[in-house]
Formats: C-alpha cells, structure tokens, sequence
C-alpha cells in the first residue's frame, strides 16, 4: 500500500472540508492539528479549493493534505500543484484514475457497488471511497460487498459522524472514515476553531476508544497473589480466573504473580485500534517498547508497552473490541 494511504490509515479520519472563504483555510487546519487529527481533504465544490489546498500545504506542512471532489485531470493538476498529496473523487472515472496511476499520485474513488469495485481492481487500486456511505447501506452493506475482495479497504463517507465512526472503525476492511462532523461549514465560516478543536478531540476519543481496561498490581510471588486475590473475592465478591502469571478479580484488577513491568503493576489502556492508538501517542511524543508487543495466532498485535511509567505504574495499550 502507498505509504499516504498507510498514514491516513493510522490517523483513521479524514475530514471533508468546503472552504467558502480562503482565509478560514489555514486557521481550520491548525485547529484540526490542535485536536489530534492531522489529515484533511479540502474539497473543489468551492472556487476557493485550490487556493485554500496552497495555503494551507505552505502554512501547515504537517498536515496530509488531499482533495477531494477531484472529477477532472485538470483538477488533479491543479491540485498537486498547490500541495494536495492525494486525490479523492466522488465516484470511479477510468481517465482521472488512470492519470494518477500514471503520475504516482494516490487516488481513492467512489465505488458503491461490486461493478465499482472490481474496475477499481482493474486499476490496481488497494484502497476504494465508500460513498455515499450510510445512504448506500452502511456498515452492514460493505461487510456484505466486501467479503470477495479480502483485500480491498474502504474509506466510507457520508453519514459518518461521532455516532456511528466506532462502529465503522472497528471492521478490519476500514482505511479510515471520512466526514465533516468535526468542522461543519458553520463553524469554519464564523471562525469557531476552538469548537472545532475540541469537536475533533473527541471524534479522536471516538476513533481510538481508549478506556481503562484493567489495572495489574504486582504481587512478591505467586502466594502473595493469591492471598491479594482471594481478599478482592471475599470483600467485594469479585470472581477469580487465574492464569499462568496472574489472576483476574473480576474484569477490572489483575494480580501478578511474577516479574512484571512497572515498579508497583500496571495500567492496560483498552482501544479499537491498536495501530492507530501508537500511532497517535507516537505523534504527541510517546514512545513504546517493540520488544513488548503481543500479538494474537493470526499476526495481529494485542498489546504493547509504553516505555514510561506514571507513578510506579507501567501502561499498555490493550486491543478491546
């Protein structure tokens, strides 16, 4: 897969932007940067499309930056020119595809169909738009759709807002999820980007589901472990299920019965996404501990450490679905 398209996998969002007026177009993408997401498709349903994609890939080079509506070879032109580092159309056009191919520049088209689907292929094309998303069938319809092309991922949009995006994130065959949600024209034409900001930390908390999913208390061996364990059972009636290393009180307390990380035990942070919870912490300074992960028969990682503690306590990103 391209590596744009890899990143805007790992930011998992992209918002859809029309900029009206050009000078809202820089201040809107810091605010986006400002609440965690760093990826926009600024679309060409405006005049102002081109201009606001120049200003914005000079004045916020941090940002991945695409555009969106793209229906001609000249739009997409005009839109690398300007910065865009991928294209996205609202439905599949051979001569706009063909022409990105060509120039090495990623596109993703609209397909909302297997006919859609299997053109797309035609092209060599990994990632396809699932538009329009929630009015073509939703998350059940691309379940459906997706299952003869195993290695086919979409990126829905339409309809996709902060009650649906946990939803759609959470099927394996999902890039990223694109809307507006978190930067309405509203907002972006009275310059609201502290809402705008805050509306996009929390479609980041959305995306990521982060929540704490246990927390490990480590024990001097495996008798003090089940002494621990055996009082959360007696005082609060907590069920045990002991392990090889440790034993569960209930869902929420694990009592470790040998070495461990962390000095006192251990908080396991749980997320959707693994990867793209790394990915998010990597981007505000986190760092992690490769040699830490887990991962499940099929590849997939489960868990990984943060290299610093908090207090004694070390902390882990646990896949929860």
């Amino acid at each position: 897969m391209h590596e744009i398209l890899e990143k805007i996998g790992q930011t998992g969002i992209v918002p859809v932007i029309k900029i009206d007026d050009v000078e809202k177009a820089v201040p809107l993408a810091k605010a986006l940067m400002a609440g965690g997401i760093p990826c926009a498709e600024i679309t060409f349903r405006t005049a102002q499309g081109e201009e606001a994609i120049r200003r914005v890939a000079k004045e916020v080079p941090d940002i991945l930056l695409g555009a969106g509506t793209v229906l001609t070879v000249d739009q997409v032109d005009r839109a690398i020119n300007a910065g865009a580092k991928f294209i996205v159309s609202p439905g599949l056009n051979p001569k706009v595809v063909a022409y990105c191919i060509q120039k090495g520049i990623p596109v993703t088209p609209g397909c909302a169909n297997p006919s859609d689907i299997e053109l797309a292929l035609e092209f060599g094309l990994e990632v396809v738009k699932f538009f329009p998303a929630e009015q073509a069938g939703g998350l059940d319809y691309i379940k459906a759709v997706s299952a003869p092309y195993p290695n086919l991922k979409f990126m829905p949009t339409g309809g996709i807002s902060e009650k649906n995006i946990s939803k759609y994130i959470a099927f394996d065959k999902i890039l990223a999820c694109g809307g507006s949600w978190m930067a309405p024209a509203d907002l972006i034409n009275s310059g609201n980007f502290e809402k705008i900001t805050s509306l996009s930390k929390e479609a980041v908390q959305n995306l990521l589901g982060l929540h704490v999913a246990h927390i490990g208390i480590n024990a001097k061996g495996e008798e003090d472990a089940k002494k621990a364990a055996a009082l959360f059972n007696t005082l609060f009636g907590f069920a045990l299920k002991e392990g090889a290393s440790s034993i569960f009180a209930g869902d929420n307390i694990e009592v470790v019965k040998t070495s461990a990380p962390g000095s006192h035990g251990h908080i396991a942070i749980g997320t959707s996404s693994i990867m793209r919870a790394k990915a998010y912490f990597q981007r505000n300074g986190i760092n992690f501990d490769p040699a830490s992960e887990k991962k499940d028969a099929g590849g997939n990682v489960i868990a990984i450490y943060m290299k610093d503690e908090i207090l004694g306590f070390a902390l882990h990103l646990l896949l929860k679905k």
